[in-house]
């Protein structure tokens, strides 16, 4: 998915903020299994197992649908516990994208992304080159979203030098945001990017759901409904 610098409740957090401005060959996170927990119950980022989130991309005019569900299946990456959370995406029926993210969330809150197997469906056939697992072949996990919520200097998502590094930016916090699921207030908007591409995306998170929305150039996602098995 396609996501801060409110890390400072610990020293790792912090260590983080201060050395993503140095740019990625600085960037080092040290993962110790035993500062994670075995859920994730971030108010802007929960991962339920049994959760299903469905949305509506519409991308240069072309609409596409996307269904999220938190499986009940875990990973262990680096040693740590992850939930595995099952990304489809599909246009009249046919299946574009099929991904597995893998999050695991720290003792202070701060969730983070490990990685991503995901297949893309393209017109030479089905390409896995978007995928990538944090401890291979020098790739780095990071944090999508931060203990704490309030605006500050950008986080690291994730890093894989010259393949995925993004980062993310808490921009505002309190506001409200209308979708075909609803409306949603004291949603959190986050400002996202990639050193590897141009553009930025914005995104907006609601509590107790998570993300409800984003916009980037010629791409909006708005979520659709979201239930529980």
């Amino acid at each position: 998915m396609g996501r801060f610098a409110e890390r400072f409740p610990s020293l790792l957090c912090f260590f983080l903020v201060a050395i993503v401005v140095g740019g990625g060959v600085d960037y080092r996170p040290k993962i110790d299994p035993a500062t994670f927990e075995a859920k994730v119950d971030h108010r802007y980022f929960p991962l339920r197992p049994g959760t299903r989130l469905r949305y509506l991309a519409t991308i240069f005019g072309e609409k596409f649908d996307r269904e999220v569900v938190v499986t009940k299946d875990t990973k262990v990456i680096l040693g740590v516990r992850c939930v595995v959370v099952h990304d489809v995406t599909t246009s009249k029926g046919k299946v574009i994208e099929d991904t597995y993210d893998w999050y695991a969330q720290d003792k202070q809150g701060s969730v983070w992304y490990f990685g991503e197997a995901t297949t893309e469906m393209r017109p030479l056939g089905p390409s896995t080159a978007g995928s990538w697992e944090a401890g291979v072949k020098g790739a780095l996990p990071g944090i999508v979203m931060p203990a704490q919520v309030k605006p500050g200097p950008a986080y690291r998502q994730n890093y894989y030098a010259n393949w995925v590094e993004e980062l993310g930016q808490i921009v505002a916090v309190g506001e409200r945001v209308q979708v075909p699921a609803g409306t949603f207030t004291n949603c959190v908007r986050t400002r996202e990017w990639s050193l590897l591409e141009s553009g930025t995306e914005a995104r907006w998170y609601a509590p107790g759901i998570g993300f409800v929305r984003s916009e980037m150039m010629g791409e909006v996602v708005l979520l659709v409904s979201v239930g529980h098995e």
